[in-house]
């Protein structure tokens, strides 16, 4: 027994002894494999996910996502570098010294054992020039993410921007790392959590420059990445195309709506941008130039931008009367020029002739109806609480809402109530000669390009309308709930047929205001708004839907400082309808003084002094 037990203890002595000195002859007397050994880690990647694509209403692929290539660090592995080095490393990444050098120290002081983002957005062939030769620079290594692909270049301003992840998204959500992007505005910021879909993870061994040697390390947690869902938008491309094309050289905006669904067509501000351009390496360059542009291209003038609406709003002013009981469709005024200035040649108008005819003392007495007929004591007290009931059934028309603020920054524009009036004037010591103004459009109104339309929508409708949206689909869910909410404006339907009479006059009637929005075949049904912007020219103005018995787009249209509603915001509307509803443009002659117009200077041509006859 004692001789077996020593001959084990023997044998286990033995082998210890041969594993011990075999691993001092690797380590001692032959280094390259300890070397080895040591330049071999375990480290775990994230996978990132597919972004989830965009569509048109009818299937048109809008946004798509291309690879990337980054050029990455890691500060720890970085070489010892002088002056010559760095100048060759720098012209290597192909970036300017002192750009390189900035890059090099950022990434050290985020950390030494994280990698860094050196340059992003590299095109395929530099990349692979690169790549031969990036074993002769220790620390670097490749990244490849996908980047948006905007396939027509159109949208950018509702589509929005995929840009880097700030530090502020960094701390937010434990999701992003360093050099991750997110979607910083627009529909991309909007719908992230469904866009962005959820990381993968994997892990691999790599050597001392951070390459990969395997990837068969599985371990737990490791998983594939799963892709974002896919948007299906409510644009339609060929009518959101056309109008960008359209409103080329002209500051402005389109909004064209569904009526009957609430849903978006197009969204165009004018000047626009190209989002591709705000993709890759050109992003940094071309945005300060957008930044730098006293035209504004990054403003979103559909939702923010506010104007005075103009003659336009004499449809709600006569459609609220209506409802309260202040008049009929058959109310006549006098066309009193004391009080108020006119134009053209009417005297006593009804309701649908005074819509033809823009008449200002008409809707001067129809407001002056509503505002003092509040209760109260005095004329002040009765105009504050007049006014207050009206505001009230203006907003249910949307106007000073953000209709359901369905992207970031919409403006909510401004009507007016007794506490604000209170705040100018004092407590109760003002009255409807005070605020006038609001009668016909003008003073302390403001609204927004998506309100006007939402406004064309509304009449489109007979008196209701559908919050607007942006969205139709999100992946194979359908429409997220909540979308185009149904609101009533408490107008009954009956009061909205001389207005919509009217505004088939406008468009019809030889004498109509609006006649460059006729389209043959088609019944268009439109008001004209010409808004002040002194000491600049007036801002063009037109909302319209079409056909009258069953609507199927309604619009408004911006042409900022370029002169009468009916002379450019018209034709443009008529244009859009027509191709949206017949799928060509009839008119050429129409379509090339649009195309070929440069509305860009916002001041009218200065008068000259009548020069002496030549002798």
């Amino acid at each position: 027994m004692d001789t077996r037990f020593r001959t084990v203890v023997l044998l286990v002595l033995f082998f210890t002894a041969a594993f011990i000195l075999r691993l001092f002859s690797l380590q001692i007397w032959q280094p390259e494999w300890k070397e080895k050994a040591i330049t071999l880690t375990s480290d775990r990647q994230s996978i990132p996910p597919s972004r989830g694509l965009l569509f048109d209403r009818n299937g048109a692929l809008l946004v798509g996502s291309r690879a990337a290539h980054d050029l990455m660090v890691l500060p720890r592995m970085l070489a010892e570098m002088d002056s010559a080095a760095l100048e060759g490393a720098a012209q290597w990444a192909g970036m300017a010294l002192e750009d390189f050098d900035a890059a090099l120290t950022k990434a050290k002081r985020y950390s030494r054992y994280k990698t860094s983002t050196v340059r992003r957005g590299i095109g395929v062939e530099e990349h692979a020039r690169m790549a031969s030769t990036i074993q002769a620079y220790p620390g670097f290594s490749f990244r490849s993410r996908p980047v948006r692909n905007h396939i027509h270049g159109v949208a950018g301003h509702l589509i929005g921007e995929y840009a880097e992840a700030s530090r502020d998204n960094l701390s937010a959500d434990a999701f992003y790392r360093m050099g991750d992007h997110i979607g910083r505005s627009g529909l991309e910021r909007v719908y992230e959590l469904e866009l962005r879909g959820v990381k993968g993870r994997t892990s691999v061994l790599v050597d001392a420059r951070n390459r990969i040697r395997n990837t068969a390390q599985a371990e737990s947690g490791d998983k594939p990445a799963e892709s974002g869902q896919n948007l299906t938008l409510t644009l339609d491309l060929t009518l959101q195309r056309f109008a960008e094309q359209l409103m080329h050289n002209k500051k402005g905006s389109v909004v064209a709506i569904e009526p009957k669904s609430g849903e978006v067509l197009a969204m165009v501000s004018a000047p626009g941008f190209d989002p591709d351009m705000l993709v890759g390496s050109q992003r940094g360059p071309y945005y300060k130039t957008l930044v730098s542009d006293l035209d504004k291209p990054l403003f979103s003038r559909a939702i923010k931008a506010t104007y005075r609406p103009g003659s336009i709003w004499k449809m709600v002013q006569g459609l609220v009367a209506l409802e309260g009981g202040h008049i009929r469709p058959s109310t006549r005024f006098a066309c009193d020029r004391n009080i108020i200035g006119c134009h053209g040649p009417h005297s006593r108008d009804d309701l649908r002739n005074a819509v033809i005819h823009s008449c200002n003392p008409y809707f001067y007495k129809v407001m002056q109806r509503v505002v003092n007929a509040g209760d109260g004591d005095s004329k002040f007290e009765r105009a504050a609480l007049g006014l207050d009931d009206w505001r009230k059934r203006v907003m249910a028309f949307g106007f000073g809402t953000n209709l359901g603020g369905r992207l970031p920054g919409t403006s909510l524009g401004s009507v007016p109530d007794s506490k604000y009036y209170d705040g100018i004037y004092g407590r109760r010591r003002w009255d409807f000669g005070t605020v006038y103004s609001i009668a016909i459009g003008e003073g302390e109104l403001l609204t927004t390009p998506l309100q006007m339309a939402n406004l064309a929508a509304t009449l489109a409708n007979r008196g209701w309308y559908r919050l607007p949206h942006f969205i139709h689909a999100v992946g194979d869910q359908g429409k997220p709930l909540g979308l185009g909410t149904l609101m009533d404006t408490g107008v009954d339907s009956s009061h909205f047929q001389p207005v919509i009479n009217a505004m088939r006059q406008v468009v019809e009637d030889p004498t109509g205001t609006g006649r460059r929005a006729r389209i043959g075949g088609i019944a268009v049904c439109g008001k004209t708004g010409t808004v002040q912007d002194e000491p600049r020219k007036d801002h063009s103005v037109f909302i319209a839907f079409a056909p009258q018995d069953n609507p199927q787009i309604a619009l408004s249209v911006y042409v900022e400082n370029s002169g009468f509603g009916g002379q450019w915001a018209a034709p443009i509307a008529a244009l859009l309808m027509e191709q949206y509803l017949t799928g060509n443009v009839s008119n050429e002659r129409r379509l090339n003084r649009i195309l070929e117009a440069d509305l860009m200077d916002p001041y009218p041509e200065p008068e000259t002094e009548p020069t002496a006859p030549q002798p």
